[in-house]
């Protein structure tokens, strides 16, 4: 049996080529990462050295329904991007422009009770613990002058 290929495929509102391995034709998609992607096809029995334009459109409807929702397809919890959500309570995985907002939502509740990450994004310093001595220089000062003599 010979599908047709598709130079274009539309999985989770994202447009992705068909010219590509299926696993990382799926690491275009915001939130879904090499792992994950792996770990989504090998559950659905789709081989990720196929081309993403040469699956079915059977194949692609379950891709499709398992990037959305990778819970209900056994993939396991620990490659979900948002463990024990704060306002649910329940493991779940975001993709695209619900990823998007949530980041920006937590990064607004961080500075609305004024924690430590929340004050460091609201200054725009780097808020992990890098060094900032003479990174992350923004701005006209970006060298270092000499003291004179």
């Amino acid at each position: 049996m010979i599908t047709e290929y598709k130079h274009i495929v539309r999985i989770a509102d994202s447009d992705l080529d068909g010219s590509m391995k299926a696993a990382y034709a799926l690491t275009k998609i915001k939130g879904v990462g090499i792992t994950l992607a792996h770990a989504i096809l090998r559950t659905i029995g789709v081989n990720p050295e196929k081309r993403l334009g040469f699956l079915t459109e059977e194949e692609i409807k379950r891709i499709n329904e398992a990037v959305k929702n990778p819970s209900k397809f056994k993939v396991p919890k620990y490659l979900l991007n948002r463990q024990r959500d704060p306002e649910t309570g329940e493991d779940l995985h975001l993709i695209g422009a619900d990823l998007t907002l949530t980041i920006r939502s937590d990064i607004e509740r961080m500075k609305a009770i004024k924690c430590w990450k929340g004050v460091r994004h609201a200054l725009g310093l780097k808020v992990r613990g890098q060094k900032t001595r003479t990174t992350g220089r923004k701005g006209m000062t970006v060298g270092v002058r000499r003291r004179r003599k």
